[in-house]
């Protein structure tokens, strides 16, 4: 008899009613916690600890990015997945994250998030970066992207990048869902060649 065993998920844990002082004495605990993700608005926190397959999916994106923006020679940052906060307000840490064509300051949101999202919906998670004030959230689930740009009131869905107008999606989606990583990252970069 042949057993087979689901791969494991991200796992996360919510609190509600905490203060700010309280999420902060948390991430102090975390912080030399490779692989945990912590989030904060309007006194929840959120614990994530993040599984295998999220993490290469996140890197192998960040990766194609990586590759996208040097080939379009598009001044770019990466940022990864530094704590991105406004005191007493909200806390993030976004899978990836990139200055796009500009130059980082210190009290500059990146002009792009990604979240890899294998355990929780994305709705939600919008009011943290907004709250940030970041002008463009990406969300990769299922396979798929959503996109989402920062508006006067609120994020707006879109169909496409408009931090990064020209990346080709299906391209980037087809890519990302490949096994082999090598073929992944060249394919892709023949793919932004021929355009």
């Amino acid at each position: 008899m042949t057993q087979t065993l689901d791969k494991p998920k991200d796992q996360r844990l919510i609190h509600v009613g905490l203060n700010w002082e309280q999420f902060k004495f948390i991430q102090k605990g975390f912080s030399a916690s490779p692989g945990i993700h912590l989030f904060y608005y309007e006194g929840e926190v959120e614990i994530l600890s993040v599984s295998q397959d999220h993490e290469f999916f996140s890197r192998l994106l960040s990766a194609l990015l990586f590759i996208y923006c040097l080939e379009k020679r598009i001044p770019f940052a990466p940022t990864g997945s530094f704590s991105q906060e406004k005191e007493g307000v909200a806390s993030v840490q976004a899978d990836e994250s990139y200055f796009i064509g500009r130059n980082r300051t210190a009290d500059s949101p990146p002009n792009l998030s990604i979240e890899v999202v294998f355990s929780s919906g994305n709705e939600k998670k919008l009011s943290r970066y907004q709250a940030l004030e970041v002008p463009e959230v990406w969300f990769w689930e299922d396979g798929l992207f959503s996109f989402y740009h920062l508006r006067e009131f609120g994020y707006q869905r879109i169909a496409r990048s408009e931090v990064l107008p020209e990346l080709n999606i299906n391209l980037l989606t087809r890519c990302l869902l490949m096994s082999d990583t090598l073929e992944a990252a060249s394919a892709f970069r023949q793919g932004i060649l021929e355009n």
